[in-house]
């Protein structure tokens, strides 16, 4: 039997007095709905639209099982992460990030520095593509208006990385809370735009011929199938559970399940619908954004066009939120570091450092996204690799040396058996995501105006 928990030598409230990124970045003020706010802007986004193209690599039946199992060990796992985060704090310990819960459960001060590096992965990896697809999405706009226009794709980033950088001096995730349910209702209505454009295009005389079988080789068949599963992973995962819970007003026992049911609520109107209207208009030629599809390059829109672009605005205002909220560790970890949490926040003192660093890191994000517009590829290594450890096997590990349920029982079971596959199936998802970004290599072109699928 494992021992009990360390006791955190800093106690969260003598921690909050002195640290100014739990102080200001993680303001603990939030109510149940705006956890719900943001976890939905986490995980309800663009990647929906890829859903189709997941469905093009495992066929009706192990789509609809993979995308329910996926829904069902996630909302679990974010369940039993709650859950210990709760015991925490009832012990005194309430922790609000997720690399000190990791810390002190597990014992392991390695630990601490694997959970940040593999955070500070995805998080960056999704600011960087939420600014290269919110580019993409003006881009098309443009390219709609003025086919022959001048501007390149990194001109797009550009303006999109302006934006980015004055909504970034928000000072705290709390503060989110008004975009992110807009975010909410943008992704409603930008799945429901879709959805209708699909049905519109599968009835109408130009709609293009539908097959569903899969790839013919047995070793792609198995590539795809992989590459699809980790697509789902990474959709699902957000790996910044803790810090939204940090966002909730003490005592914050009870309330992170009733934003999850809220979050999985949207998932369940919007998951399933993209997938089924999406695959079945378009098979096995759905295109890894089906908007695109939608728009194919030669022949008629298959869709309403002023429809289409509605859609993509849509898209592009949630891609703004999304760049936020997956921006807040990054700035907690800045403010933790740079600002003096006994001054006011918006003193001069912590004014113009938060201006000075949050600026410099979406100017980062907005030249990688530029430099790299093949980002796609490495993001689903690095989806693989990241969000499988942070969502589907670390809330497992925590429960179980938290609660120690008896190795005789049926949920230590379930945790370990849910820990063994989806490890193989992350290491799977990763080679098969590094074997499609092999073979995408000789599309690649630096600062290039085109997105590599």
């Amino acid at each position: 039997m494992a021992p009990p928990p360390k006791p955190d030598p800093f106690p969260a409230d003598s921690q909050r007095e002195v640290d100014a990124g739990a102080v200001f970045v993680l303001e603990s003020k939030g109510e149940w709905w705006h956890a719900g706010f943001h976890l939905t802007t986490a995980i309800v986004g663009p990647t929906i639209l890829t859903l189709p193209y997941v469905f093009k690599g495992l066929g009706w039946a192990l789509g609809f099982f993979c995308l329910t199992v996926m829904g069902m060990v996630t909302f679990y796992a974010y369940y039993l992460m709650s859950k210990v985060l709760d015991y925490c704090e009832k012990d005194g310990r309430r922790h609000i990030r997720f690399r000190e819960l990791a810390a002190d459960v597990l014992g392991s001060g390695w630990m601490f520095y694997f959970v940040i590096f593999i955070q500070t992965a995805i998080n960056t990896g999704v600011g960087i593509g939420a600014i290269l697809l919110a580019g993409e999405c003006l881009q098309i706009m443009y390219s709609s208006i003025s086919p022959d226009g001048p501007l390149k794709l990194y001109e797009f980033i550009a303006m999109v990385t302006a934006v980015m950088i004055v909504l970034s001096q928000l000072p705290t995730f709390h503060s989110l809370r008004h975009i992110n349910l807009a975010s909410l209702f943008l992704s409603l209505g930008y799945t429901f735009i879709v959805v209708g454009a699909c049905i519109h295009a599968g009835l109408s005389k130009n709609a293009p011929s539908r097959d569903y079988s899969l790839e013919s080789s047995g070793s792609a068949r198995v590539f795809s199938a992989f590459t699809s599963i980790s697509i789902i992973a990474a959709i699902f995962g957000n790996g910044i559970l803790p810090e939204i819970q940090a966002t909730l007003a003490p005592p914050a026992t009870g309330k992170m399940v009733k934003g999850l049911l809220m979050c999985y609520t949207v998932i369940l109107l919007t998951f399933y619908s993209a997938s089924v209207s999406g695959y079945w208009a378009f098979g096995n030629k759905s295109n890894s954004n089906i908007i695109k599809s939608l728009m194919p390059d030669e022949g008629p829109s298959l869709a309403p066009t002023w429809v289409l672009g509605l859609g993509v605005i849509f898209v592009l205002l949630q891609l703004l939120a999304i760049g936020l909220v997956y921006s807040q560790v990054a700035y907690e970890i800045m403010e933790k570091k740079s600002a003096d949490v006994k001054q006011g926040m918006f003193s001069r003192r912590n004014l113009i450092p938060r201006l000075i660093l949050r600026t410099l890191y979406m100017m980062f994000c907005g030249f990688m996204a530029a430099m790299l517009p093949f980002f796609g590829d490495i993001n689903g290594v690095v989806g693989a690799i990241g969000f499988i450890p942070l969502d589907f096997v670390l809330p497992m590990l925590l429960y179980n040396m938290t609660y120690k349920p008896p190795k005789s029982s049926f949920i230590y079971w379930v945790n370990l058996s849910i820990m063994v596959v989806f490890t193989g199936a992350g290491l799977m998802g990763a080679f098969s995501s590094m074997r499609k970004l092999i073979l995408d290599a000789n599309k690649f072109k630096l600062f290039s105006s085109n997105v590599v699928d």
